[in-house]
């Protein structure tokens, strides 16, 4: 039973992730995500039922437009393969409840806004603003049915966590501003989103998702410096990593948080 609803999740996964690319495409160019019907973005040609087949459509057409033959961005079957998963993931730690249901419309959100963020710097306010929703909608079960992610019931423990995300990147941003004497050191669009981050998991998963984030975006960067792909003057979307560290934590933040106790000697 439980692989039948593994397989159910998985490919709603593809079917999500397949509007996921709309909103990317879409949100940051002000469009509606409803109208027009899906169309070839280089000839126009409005799409049919079957090529429209989340990856297999790729995959079968290889890669091509069937009406024009014009090249089609691999980043279509990578976003509908990644929502897939990530829900199967989210459906093994959470199970078929509320909070699976929340993380699975975060998770949405992180994907669309990593692969905005990397493509444009730019963080949509519609993305922050279901980020927001979705946290919302979790604090408020919570005063009533505990969950998992926030560890308690205390009102204000998102509370905290939105000053802890919003205000630590905030403040980050303050002093890269004087140090690098510019007012764009790191974007509002971040600030933002963390804001939404810590409504969504409480200040403890916060700070977690904090630490992996900026540990996700030194490694990577450090990797890219010694590849030669940037210097140490690029500048480097920070979205994709916010993505990374709140992702991981939401599926292993206590985890993490109670291996970093047991380092800690007793007295």
């Amino acid at each position: 039973m439980q692989t039948l609803i593994t397989l159910y999740i998985a490919v709603f996964g593809l079917i999500i992730g397949s509007f996921l690319n709309v909103c990317i495409y879409r949100i940051p160019a002000k469009q509606s995500v409803i109208s027009p019907p899906s169309h070839c973005t280089s000839c126009g040609t409005r799409l049919k039922a079957l090529d429209l087949v989340p990856v297999f459509s790729y995959i079968f057409l290889r890669g091509k437009c069937c009406y024009c033959g014009e090249k089609v961005s691999a980043r279509y079957p990578i976003v509908e393969s990644l929502t897939s998963i990530a829900f199967v993931l989210l459906y093994f730690r959470f199970s078929i409840s509320m909070e699976f249901f929340a993380a699975a419309v975060f998770s949405c959100i992180l994907i669309c806004e990593a692969f905005v963020d990397f493509d444009l710097k730019i963080i949509p306010d519609e993305f922050v603003l279901v980020g927001m929703l979705s946290g919302a909608a979790l604090f408020a079960y919570n005063l009533f049915y505990p969950v998992s992610l926030y560890g308690d019931r205390a009102w204000y423990n998102p509370v905290i966590g939105i000053a802890c995300g919003a205000g630590v990147l905030l403040l980050v941003a303050i002093i890269g501003s004087i140090i690098y004497k510019t007012e764009d050191a790191m974007g509002m669009g971040d600030v933002k989103l963390l804001a939404a981050v810590g409504l969504f998991l409480g200040w403890r998963l916060t700070l977690v998702a904090l630490f992996l984030t900026v540990l996700s975006a030194a490694v990577i960067s450090l990797v890219l410096i010694i590849s030669r792909k940037i210097n140490g003057k690029s500048t480097v979307a920070f979205g994709p990593f916010i993505a990374i560290g709140t992702f991981i934590t939401m599926l292993y933040g206590w985890n993490i948080i109670e291996l970093y106790l047991g380092f800690i000697p007793k007295q």
